[in-house]
């Protein structure tokens, strides 16, 4: 039996070859491959005394080669290919252990020239990887060192590798060559000025019950590469399996958690928050939180950025939720939740990153794509563009605010004090619509005065000021931009409400 092994990724490749070589295969090796694995003590054969022609153009013609792609293509089932493979001095090979040159790594780096791309992209390697996923009811394609101990296994205790593991790597393999080509071609199409085309690549993470509605069918994806602040790389530790809705309002409370760096907590549902907080500890912000609507939060979310206490597990046990999330539980926290079997306890990594994240949106015949709105502005006192200028007490309600409008659904409008919301108006088809909601959720709480209002995007009309007045707004943030924005001014110098401009807005649909 004989095994050509080239590979770029050599994790666990001496321990996976040594015990083929134990087992009484022959090893075909090439390059750099042939060098970590003779070094090793791992005898082989260079890939030159298999072809009876020298590796030439600096490597890159070495393995495109009638003795072995013949080797490994030849259906052992048919005569006359077995018979052209003895006329031609050709000997059979069983396994490819194949990964391809590191193109997606090399195009990451900075100041990667073309040249160099080009000379990371493998010829040899994929055909050599299609050959054998090609011919896979007579031999093996290894690309996945994840796989090097299951084939080893199946060898050692059944002489090879079984059909049904065959199969599965050869689909592997194909999949390695497309993710491989996608990559290539999104590069090469972008240096030639070619129209873009989008290549995405997701793993099935979880079939799910239903989509939004029972009679809608619906499936969980997972990007290849691990990321923060996402949910596909949660770890459950407990309660049912997550819904296509539950995926939707978690994934939205993980992007107001991403904003905040001071212990936070918010509550959230359909995907809007009901209640948000900061504190100078987590119980204090979620005490705040939840006092800002304790009606709403009734199956919702609760998400904090700081360890899910005993204390806070013991404070949100009472409360009917379907998700908590946390970067981390303490065992009595658990101890606590446990006795909830049906709520599911998500642990989310939430380490900070400025990596850009991609967010899409299937339409009818297409697709939208845009970087997810991770930008965060502070608002400061430069800002203002009314008379009144905002007090230093004032501040720190201004940017709260104005972070968390940025992710209620638009129009948008939080009502803010004491770093805590006390009213939410979102989606409604006018912002003066959305500023009532809020400001009432507000009044009924017994918020009176000194209250911060955010708005998403502007305020076209001074009505919203006006209202705002009425409700004991004092201080108001938008990004400005409207051709009337002297009339909104103009009303809040003439009641007395000092008005911020952050020049950016925050548009959640």
């Amino acid at each position: 039996m004989r095994a050509l092994v080239s590979v770029s990724d050599k994790t666990g490749l001496v321990e996976f070859v040594q015990g083929l070589v134990d087992l009484g295969w022959e090893i075909i090796a090439t390059g750099g491959t042939q060098k970590l694995l003779e070094s090793k003590g791992v005898k082989t054969i260079g890939i030159s005394e298999v072809t009876g022609f020298p590796e030439i153009c600096d490597g890159r013609v070495k393995t495109l080669h009638p003795k072995v792609h013949g080797g490994i293509l030849a259906r052992r089932d048919v005569p006359e290919h077995m018979a052209t493979l003895k006329e031609n001095g050709i000997e059979t090979i069983e396994l490819v252990c194949v990964n391809l040159y590191p193109f997606r790594q090399t195009i990451a780096k900075e100041g990667v020239t073309l040249e160099d791309a080009i000379e990371n992209i493998d010829i040899g390697g994929p055909s050599m990887v299609r050959s054998a996923a090609k011919n896979w009811r007579d031999v093996s394609i290894v690309c996945d060192p994840n796989d090097y101990d299951t084939v080893l296994a199946e060898i050692r205790e059944k002489g090879n590798t079984t059909p049904e593991t065959r199969l599965k790597l050869s689909a592997k393999a194909y999949t390695h060559t497309a993710e491989y080509d996608s990559c290539i071609a999104t590069y090469m199409r972008k240096q030639a000025g070619l129209n873009e085309k989008l290549f995405l690549e997701y793993d099935l993470k979880q079939e799910l019950r239903y989509g939004e509605n029972p009679h809608q069918s619906a499936k969980f994806y997972a990007e290849g590469e691990k990321s923060s602040f996402a949910l596909p790389f949660a770890r459950q530790i407990q309660g049912k399996e997550l819904s296509y809705n539950n995926i939707q309002d978690a994934n939205a409370a993980l992007s107001v958690l991403r904003d905040f760096s001071e212990p936070f907590c918010v509550a959230l549902k359909h995907m809007n928050p009901c209640g948000a907080a900061v504190g100078k500890n987590i119980m204090e912000a979620w005490q705040a939180a939840y006092e800002a609507d304790k009606v709403s939060i009734y199956g919702g979310i609760v998400g904090v950025n700081r360890e899910f206490t005993a204390e806070l597990a013991a404070a949100v046990k009472p409360i009917f939720l379907e998700i908590v999330i946390a970067p981390s539980y303490t065992p009595e926290a658990l101890e606590i939740l446990a006795a909830k079997k049906n709520l599911r306890v998500m642990e989310v990594d939430m380490t900070p990153s400025d990596k850009p994240v991609m967010q899409y949106v299937g339409v009818a015949g297409g697709l939208l794509a845009q970087h997810l709105d991770t930008a965060v502005e502070t608002v400061t006192p430069e800002m203002c563009v009314t008379k009144v200028k905002p007090s230093e007490a004032l501040m720190a309600d201004l940017d709260f605010g104005w972070k968390i409008v940025k992710h209620v659904k638009s129009n948008a409008i939080a009502v803010v004090r004491d770093g805590h919301t006390i009213g939410i108006g979102a989606g409604q088809t006018n912002r003066v619509g959305s500023a009532e909601i809020a400001l009432k959720q507000a009044q009924a709480a017994g918020f009176t005065d000194g209250l911060v209002l955010a708005s998403d995007g502007f305020l076209p009309f001074d009505d919203t000021v006006a209202l705002a007045a009425q409700y004991g707004v004092t201080a108001i943030v938008q990004p400005g931009g409207s051709i009337r924005d002297a009339d909104a001014i103009a009303k809040a110098d003439e009641l007395g409400i000092t008005m911020l401009f952050t020049g950016v807005r925050h548009f959640k649909h």
